[in-house]
């Protein structure tokens, strides 16, 4: 009996030292998951388009808004808050004058997508992004590489002052 008890308290003991020094479940490094998002979504130049953007100032920029399924659905249901699953990215673009268009036209009227600038995304976890209404926030510059801690910080609050959609810009354009 003595060495059955032994042996239960080895295999805790041993169980216990294994849950410590083991990393937390996918990170390797054991670190608990950012609060924004750090990897671009698999697939997300095959979602469909939601919404256009043109933004002014500093920015001058075209966007495309792109959905998974998930959020697809939801905008045609027009169901808020949208249910976790739903990932909405925004492609942006330079805005520029299109000559070969406007030489058609015969003035300057046509602007079309230049140059890439950044591609960002809402994905939405209740769970994992609790603290940030349950959307997770990515940015990535045109090297594919995610905004730091730093710069994440800025989303969530600007995102908060869009009352009444769930923190989304953006409304579906049928």
């Amino acid at each position: 009996m003595r060495r059955f008890a032994f042996f239960l308290v080895a295999v805790a003991t041993m169980a216990g030292l294994v849950t410590l020094i083991s990393p937390a479940p996918g990170h390797a490094d054991g670190q608990p998951a950012p609060p924004f998002v750090t990897e671009i979504p698999h697939g997300y130049r095959d979602w469909r388009w939601i919404s256009s953007a043109h933004e002014e100032g500093n920015l001058h920029s075209l966007g495309a808004i792109l959905g998974n399924d998930v959020a697809i659905d939801a905008y045609r249901s027009e169901k808020l808050p949208f249910p976790d699953g739903t990932i909405i990215a925004a492609l942006h673009y330079r805005h520029v004058s299109s000559d070969e268009n406007n030489r058609v036209f015969g003035q300057a009227q046509s602007f079309v997508p230049g140059a890439a600038t950044n591609i960002q995304f809402m994905v939405k976890d209740s769970t994992k992004y609790a603290a940030t209404g349950g959307w997770g926030f990515g940015h990535f510059g045109t090297d594919g590489k995610p905004g730091d801690a730093a710069f994440m910080k800025s989303c969530f609050p600007c995102h908060e002052k869009t009352k009444g959609s769930d923190l989304v810009f953006t409304r579906y354009a049928p």
